[in-house]
């Protein structure tokens, strides 16, 4: 993800998370881990749709597989008895 212009938001946050943030960050840096986080916590939400995807893919995926075996079964076994 590449880094364009910045621009200032305003948000509230509870007084505790504030505190970590600022323990955390260096001084003048809150910018720069907020923005980090935000974009790791973005990739993981990402991510997880892409999982969600890919798995519902391969679960039909196996179904048409499952069946299509079953439609060859017969044949399959045709001359072996």
């Amino acid at each position: 993800m590449m880094a364009g212009r910045s621009v200032r938001i305003n948000v509230s946050i509870p007084e505790e998370i504030l505190d970590s943030l600022n323990q955390l960050a260096l001084p003048r840096n809150r910018s720069r881990l907020i923005c980090e986080s935000l974009r790791h916590y973005i990739l993981q939400k990402k991510n997880a749709e892409l999982e969600k995807k890919l798995e519902e893919g391969y679960r039909a995926c196996a179904k048409e597989s499952t069946a299509l075996a079953r439609q060859f079964e017969e044949v399959d076994l045709e001359g072996w008895g």
